[in-house]
């Protein structure tokens, strides 16, 4: 199962393979591994990560249980996480749609998998003229489905939902973090 990130402005796709299930917890995580092993690396002086998802699947923003394991992220990262949802039926203009993903499938075209291993190395020789790069990870892990959202998570929520688009876009703000030598909690 991949879940990916793609990088507009370095042209790079971060992709993280799992066998498990396709989960909120599963989701984090692939954010959780791009920016430890990609983002801050290449953006040290970041103070936010905007991510562009679609709305379905694991991270769906009718789901309370995202938001929840995004603000424990955003806890552990000590770094602010923008989500801006394609409405429904409008994923096909994000770019990861069509700068990452149908080169992917490319690579992919009339492989068979025998592993996941397999599968990494196909896909990780996806590339373009215009110098699009792929990075493959593999995370063995087990995710659980059929969470439900902590006691008093939706009435003490923290997420800091956009006045025009709620529904949609909304950030999660670390508990603790400090701005200009203040702590904001």
């Amino acid at each position: 199962m991949p879940h990916g990130l793609y990088d507009i402005h370095r042209k790079s796709g971060y992709i993280v393979l799992d066998t498990s299930h396709d989960t909120s917890e599963f989701a984090c995580a692939c954010i959780r591994h791009g920016w430890l092993n990609y983002g801050q690396l290449d953006y040290p002086k970041a103070t936010s990560i905007l991510l562009l998802c679609d709305c379905g699947g694991s991270n769906n923003a009718r789901h309370a249980i995202f938001k929840e394991d995004l603000q424990k992220l955003a806890d552990e990262l000590a770094i602010e996480i923008h989500i801006a949802h394609y409405p429904p039926y409008t994923s096909k203009y994000n770019p990861i749609e069509h700068r990452l993903f149908p080169h992917i499938t490319k690579a992919c075209s009339g492989v068979i998998f025998t592993s996941v291993e397999r599968v990494k190395a196909v896909m990780s020789k996806a590339k373009t003229s215009q110098g699009l790069k792929v990075f493959i990870s593999i995370m063995d892990r087990v995710f659980e489905t059929g969470r439900k959202v902590a006691d008093g998570f939706k009435e003490n929520i923290t997420i800091e939902f956009d006045p025009f688009l709620p529904k949609w876009n909304y950030v999660a703000i670390p508990s603790t973090s400090i701005i200009s030598g203040v702590i904001k909690s």
